[in-house]
């Protein structure tokens, strides 16, 4: 757990599916939520549950990280999501800061952006990988 310009950043491994869920919609990352147990199927299965909350009162939650790793060669992040009233911030930034700390230098992580998020993992100095390739979920 760490706190740096009025955000807590912590491992939230027990992460609410309705405040995963809350999260994710209101950062735009997608359009229709899923359902609630595939929610905390997807909460469950994480091997690293970040959350960034804002230190006034109630400590509302305002972004969220879910990695998949193996804690040694690469660390996958499914998502990283930042509210919209709390863009701007480095929240973002500080989440994936928060990562790297916990899962050391012997650990790479990767993602995939969506078009809109380009730039700023670029401006965070992330390396654009050119070949990436994946199956599409079927439902």
């Amino acid at each position: 757990m760490s706190e740096r310009s009025g955000i807590l950043y912590a491992s939230e491994p027990g992460l609410e599916a309705a405040e995963f869920c809350r999260v994710l919609t209101e950062s735009g990352f997608w359009a229709t939520p899923l359902s609630e147990l595939r929610l905390k199927a997807m909460l469950s299965q994480a091997d690293l549950v970040l959350t960034a909350r804002l230190c006034q009162p109630g400590r509302k939650l305002v972004g969220v990280l879910r990695g998949i790793t193996d804690f040694s060669r690469v660390c996958y992040i499914a998502e990283l999501a930042v509210s919209k009233s709390a863009q701007g911030l480095g929240i973002g930034r500080g989440m994936l800061g928060e990562a790297r700390r916990q899962l050391g230098p012997a650990v790479a992580i990767a993602l995939i952006s969506g078009p809109d998020s380009v730039g700023f993992y670029e401006k965070i100095g992330m390396t654009r990988i050119p070949d990436a390739f994946w199956f599409l979920r079927e439902n």
